[in-house]
């Protein structure tokens, strides 16, 4: 089991789902992006995902893509990242992903972002913008170093790509609750609920869904079915109004939709 799925699994014990929360890497600045994320698991996030900036973020909503930008416009490069994720991990427990455009990857080398992202204690990455099919090279340097590697499934997703998804995925599926980009709504997709239970049908152990989650109510909502919550606009707003300490008092709000879980 990996650390990802023992942090699910420690969520799951506790009767409770799993609270996915995630910022971007050197908004508003490096160490505040390192302290923002600290804060996330020390508030009750139980696996913490990071946003490497990037020049054409199109699966990202507003709040997300002017968080990314300025960080890039603030100096982010690649290697701020691994700085990041080892001094995360140096703080805090929870398992670090970092969700990840393909091509930042492909640039950086496949095997060099894997054995970086390993020696930084990261956990996996999850990749929006790349299939199954498309990533024979990531998926055996995700074998050779340990790393999961999380690939997305959509309500559009037939069965053939369910299946592969959840054959191919590790630690869990993202599973994405509404067609479009990231950020809130005031009503969750009923599609979610019937795409984790057909992921179930083809396999997959573990799902967690994204999109549009931004109050403890839709947490709630959502772990009745599905193993983890993902939330990120919400976060990354509540940085970018309050700091830290906003962030922190929100994660803590947001925590408490986890209980309901199934």
């Amino acid at each position: 089991m990996s650390r990802v799925e023992e942090a699910i699994q420690r969520a799951h014990e506790a009767g409770r789902g799993a609270f996915i929360g995630y910022l971007p890497v050197g908004y508003p600045d490096l160490q505040t992006s390192i302290d923002a994320a600290i804060a996330l698991a020390r508030n009750g996030v139980d696996i913490i995902e990071l946003g490497p900036p990037y020049s054409d973020p199109v699966m990202d909503g507003a709040i997300i893509q002017e968080a990314t930008q300025a960080a890039l416009a603030g100096g982010f490069r690649m290697r701020d990242l691994f700085t990041a994720v080892a001094a995360i991990t140096a703080a805090v427990d929870a398992p670090v992903v970092v969700m990840t455009y393909w091509n930042p990857v492909l640039q950086y080398g496949v095997d060099r972002y894997a054995d970086d992202l390993l020696a930084a204690g990261g956990a996996g990455l999850i990749t929006p913008d790349i299939t199954p099919e498309a990533a024979p090279e990531w998926i055996a340097a995700s074998e050779r170093t340990g790393l999961d590697r999380i690939f997305l499934a959509a309500p559009t997703s037939t069965d053939e790509r369910l299946d592969l998804v959840a054959s191919r995925s590790t630690g869990f599926v993202y599973t994405v609750s509404t067609m479009g980009i990231t950020g809130e709504r005031a009503e969750l997709d009923k599609a979610a609920r019937t795409l984790v239970s057909r992921l179930r049908q083809h396999g997959a152990t573990r799902a967690c869904v994204g999109i549009g989650i931004s109050t403890a109510d839709q947490i709630a909502g959502v772990l009745e079915y599905a193993d983890g919550a993902i939330v990120g606009t919400a976060l990354v707003r509540a940085l970018r109004d309050g700091g830290v300490e906003r962030l922190a008092a929100v994660t803590r709000e947001l925590a408490t939709g986890t209980p309901r879980a199934r």
